[in-house]
């Protein structure tokens, strides 16, 4: 009987750990190891894209790239997860249940938006963390052109300045006149906590975020929350009133609840520490990967954000290292010390950093260009080649 390789999730973490799984075997010529993905749907949602218009395009087939290297494919949704029979219990669509034993685990269930408990929160408010959710605001806002001409259907409000916030913020003014017309009163207001624009991505990058606001028209309400929401707009925590048909929330995100299921030690956003090797601390058969992961990129103190940069890589190292385990050779430690943001900011163009001190390397539209490129080639799986896709999976090739 095989020996079983399961990896929840077909994220960036869980494709990645997929590859680089089938590139080690594949190196010592093994076919005694089978690897299963088990998710909802055979195919990667690009989420760093979900700001854009026509969400709907923005996911790539897994099926043909699964059966070029021989991963096999589960379609389902993982319920539970237990470490001590080494099984995960899921549901398929139709509801009906099944388990999957393993004798290694790689978790890359990914990451959820929380929602607080506010008045009105989950009846009224948008957001673009999954798909379908990305795809309802997308059919929200053409919608609006039926509505007649008023301030709440010509402004949305944007909970949150940080970074999903942001490129969500200085995109809507072009979707909005794409609906309304360019004669439109319209208004796009970003109400932040922090005391200063885009007080969480630091000083080098403030100047251009808040050029880019002023060219956007982009309004900034700082040191406020949203305090409730209704059908007709927003009451923010010092009692200001914003008239508003469409409000997004972008406020805060946490790891997927299976990590509750592993016993281990977690971070305050429930992500599971894990060994240099990306093996979850006091387990002997689970690895993670991708936002489930609270994994050092160095020595210095600095660990992986909840961002498809990091869990490419965390993907590639948890797959080589779950298939290193299996078969009794040496893992790689994971090490990512480089690390790059590239902030879209719309019309107006982007921002690119380095470091985690974030300092300024590119701006407007030389980083637009950039961030293009990111965004439609380097963060899409490879073609469904085995030859190339498992070269492509290698954990010491650099992501930035």
């Amino acid at each position: 009987m095989k020996q079983h390789i399961l990896i929840v999730g077909a994220g960036f973490g869980g494709i990645w750990s997929a590859l680089s799984a089938a590139r080690l075997l594949d190196q010592h010529n093994r076919n005694d190891v089978q690897i299963s993905v088990l998710a909802p749907q055979a195919q990667l949602r690009i989420r760093p894209r979900f700001y854009e218009p026509d969400v709907h395009t923005m996911q790539a087939p897994l099926d043909e790239l699964f059966n070029a290297v021989g991963v096999n494919f589960v379609q389902g949704f993982a319920e539970s997860i237990d470490a001590d029979l080494k099984q995960v219990r899921y549901s398929d669509a139709s509801g009906a249940r099944g388990s999957l034993s393993y004798d290694r685990l790689v978790l890359a269930a990914g990451s959820k938006l929380t929602r607080p408990d506010l008045v009105g929160l989950s009846e009224h408010t948008f957001d673009v963390d999954e798909i379908e959710q990305a795809t309802r605001l997308e059919a929200h806002l053409k919608s609006l052109k039926d509505l007649p001409d008023s301030p709440a259907r010509n402004t949305v409000v944007v909970a949150g300045g940080g970074f999903t916030g942001i490129e969500t913020a200085t995109e809507m003014p072009a979707r909005l006149r794409a609906v309304l017309g360019n004669d439109a009163k319209i208004r796009v207001i970003v109400v932040d906590r922090g005391p200063q624009i885009g007080a969480s991505l630091g000083v080098g990058i403030r100047p251009a975020l808040i050029e880019a606001s002023d060219h956007l028209g982009i309004e900034w309400i700082l040191n406020a929350s949203v305090d409730s929401v209704d059908a007709g707009g927003v009451t923010l925590s010092d009692g200001q009133r914003i008239e508003s048909n469409t409000v997004i929330w972008t406020v805060g995100f946490s790891a997927s609840p299976l990590t509750q299921h592993v016993p281990g030690t977690r971070d305050r956003l429930g992500r599971l520490h894990v060994d240099g090797t990306l093996k979850v601390q006091g387990q002997n058969h689970i690895f993670a990967a991708g936002d489930v992961a609270y994994a050092a990129t160095d020595t210095l103190g600095n660990y992986a954000a909840m961002s498809c940069q990091h869990a490419i890589a965390l993907g590639r190292y948890a797959g080589n290292n779950v298939a290193a385990d299996l078969l009794g050779v040496a893992p790689m430690t994971y090490s990512q010390p480089k690390y790059v943001t590239c902030l879209d900011l719309g019309a107006w163009g982007a921002v690119y950093t380095e470091g985690w001190d974030r300092q300024l390397k590119l701006v407007g539209q030389e980083a637009k260009s950039l961030k293009n490129q990111i965004n439609s080639i380097w963060i899409y799986p490879p073609a469904a080649d085995r030859a190339a896709a498992l070269a492509a999976a290698d954990p010491s090739i650099p992501v930035a």
